[in-house]
């Protein structure tokens, strides 16, 4: 169980910069994800730590130990990558084996570690047959198993779960969390799906372009994005995100078909923008359709374009202006028709407002 720490890391390729100038701690027994869109630089990064690329600038330490230049067998690191990379000729058994074989640790003590990590996976039972005679998800765990076998001190996974069925990725999300847990590993998981990121991880880094957009604990980053890409990148369906233009004498966003008044005590807040132009987000669950009988006036109103039922939530699509549609999300039972009128109301503690020009939450 280490603490591994990116130290102003960047890795070029020609002119493209696939990571650039990200500076990240890792702490003992942290379960961190990676997470972004493809191409952003999260398995660049993964590869990095586990020593298969060697940063273009920057250092890389386990503990105080500058791991820089020592190559992959060097750094006691378990990798499980997005194919599996299980040998077809090979069992499970021997599968499991490989890397304590190429350690030429004695054949009694192999035997005794490939069998203990085959029970803590519930694949003891699985040891005679060879990957082509397994499930995905059986796969995934031979590959899980060849990774911990080497009682690694930090374990690297790389989109471990995007080859599996729904409903068995929901199954080994809660599986892998409870094993980490259990061993105390120090783990770094890439994946581009959120759900995967904010269910499993201690702390979550968001990147994109090969920067950190921010990092933060799960409901940090849910509550309280950084910025505009944060913002829109997680939730499902993601934040509102609608163009307004501040009015500073009325204190009030001007926005496609609504006006929407701010409190005097953010006057103060928005005068360190850097453009009238602010993006004002809304979680679609935040967002209150008001019926005409609660005598309550609407913020705005929309026009419903389409409606998304969805079993626990019904999720709606409506115009509030030619060129601005938003998403909102209703609960079962509320009876809403394409063509329909709605007012709806955004609760001032569930609004967030961005920096036209730069992005950034200023609120």
């Amino acid at each position: 169980m280490v603490r591994v720490k990116l130290d102003h890391v960047s890795k070029y390729f020609g002119r493209v910069r696939a990571v650039d100038d990200i500076y990240l701690e890792v702490n003992h027994g942290e379960f961190v994800t990676l997470l972004g869109p493809s191409g952003c630089g999260k398995t660049t990064t993964l590869l990095m730590i586990a020593g298969i690329y060697k940063p273009t600038k920057g250092r890389i330490y386990f503990d105080d130990v500058d791991v820089t230049d020592l190559p992959p067998k060097d750094r006691n690191v378990g990798m499980v990558f997005q194919s599996y990379a299980l040998y077809p000729h090979m069992t499970v058994y021997e599968n499991i084996a490989f890397p304590l074989r190429i350690k030429k640790l004695p054949k009694n003590e192999i035997d005794r570690k490939v069998r203990e990590v085959a029970k803590l996976l519930k694949i003891d039972h699985l040891l005679d047959r060879r990957p082509a005679q397994l499930s995905g998800g059986q796969q995934q765990r031979v590959a899980l198993a060849r990774a911990l076998v080497k009682e690694p001190d930090v374990l690297l996974l790389d989109e471990p779960l995007s080859n599996l069925d729904a409903l068995l990725r929901v199954y080994m999300r809660a599986e892998l969390k409870r094993l980490q847990k259990e061993l105390k590993i120090t783990t770094i998981y890439v994946t581009h799906d959120q759900v995967e990121a904010l269910s499993m991880s201690d702390r979550v880094v968001v990147m994109n372009e090969g920067k950190i957009q921010q990092v933060g604990t799960p409901e940090e980053i849910y509550a309280k994005p950084a910025n505009v890409f944060v913002a829109s990148f997680i939730g499902t369906p993601p934040m509102n995100i609608i163009r307004c233009l501040y009015d500073e004498k009325t204190n009030a966003l001007q926005c496609p078909g609504f006006v929407y008044s701010l409190p005097d005590q953010w006057r103060e807040v928005l005068s360190a923008r850097t453009s009238d132009e602010i993006l004002l987000g809304i979680r679609p669950e935040d967002v209150r359709i008001v019926e005409p009988s609660e005598g309550i006036e609407p913020h705005a109103r929309a026009e419903v374009l389409v409606v998304e039922p969805l079993g626990r939530d019904i999720v709606i699509t409506a115009a509030l202006s030619e060129e601005s549609t938003m998403k909102i999300v209703a609960r079962p039972g509320t009876r809403i028709s394409i063509g329909e009128r709605l007012g709806l109301r955004f609760e001032l503690e569930k609004v967030h407002l961005f920096d036209g020009r730069t992005g950034r939450a200023i609120v």
